[in-house]
């Protein structure tokens, strides 16, 4: 199997795991994780990204203030939020919010059902950790363009490794609450989090996998 193989193997394999069993993940398989991921290119080499990461008490901790945050708050995130989802972008949305609500057994137009299961962002899906991913704020949008490359290389390492993941802007959302709970000084944006640990494989919501577009949706070739 030739180095590509492999990569294309757990390109395939990952997932956003929506439920994850409470045992936690070794400390040495985190280290090992977030050195790879930072091997990742950015700007000039900056390396913008830091990573406050908890063990599975401090996540207990923060999931239930979070929750509980969410519940009673609107969002706040450091970020824009898109303008809008138009076009195939509103159709893979839609798509992969129904395929969601199909494996949970959600039936279309239970907004009560759907509301429950997108606060299952705010439990962390039952992960035992979590990484709030931060980038330093004058490095603007080069900085956070560099955060999504860190953001798929701790998921593809940890899908090496055998532990499940998934990120998440929802928790950026509440990117006030973030800073205030973690004391993350204002000098550093809060980018996403990634819940993570080993998946819960017989729960439902793991069940289905979203699609690709195809090529001549992602190239637009122009020849001489």
């Amino acid at each position: 199997m030739t180095g590509f193989d492999t990569l294309t193997d757990i390109l395939g394999a990952r997932y956003s795991c929506r439920a994850f069993r409470s045992d936690p993940v070794p400390r040495d398989t985190v280290e090992r994780i977030v050195t790879a991921a930072c091997r990742v290119p950015s700007w000039c080499n900056a390396q913008p990204w830091q990573a406050i990461i908890t063990d599975a008490a401090e996540t207990d901790r923060f999931r239930e203030a979070l929750f509980a945050h969410a519940q009673a708050n609107n969002s706040q995130p450091d970020l824009d939020w898109p303008k809008q989802y138009v076009g195939r972008y509103k159709d893979r949305r839609r798509a992969c919010g129904w395929q969601l609500y199909e494996a949970v057994g959600i039936e279309k137009g239970d907004r009560a059902a759907s509301m429950a299961q997108m606060m299952e962002n705010f439990r962390l899906f039952g992960a035992p950790h979590v990484a709030i991913l931060t980038s330093e704020a004058d490095l603007g949008t080069y900085g956070v363009m560099d955060c999504g490359g860190f953001i798929a290389g701790f998921c593809l390492a940890a899908q090496a490794l055998g532990v499940a993941t998934i990120p998440q802007a929802a928790i950026a959302g509440h990117g006030r609450f973030v800073h205030e709970f973690f004391d993350i000084p204002d000098s550093r944006l809060v980018i996403a989090a990634i819940s993570f640990g080993f998946e819960d494989a017989d729960h439902p919501a793991n069940r289905f996998r979203t699609t690709r577009a195809p090529l001549d949706e992602v190239i637009d070739w122009r020849a001489g």
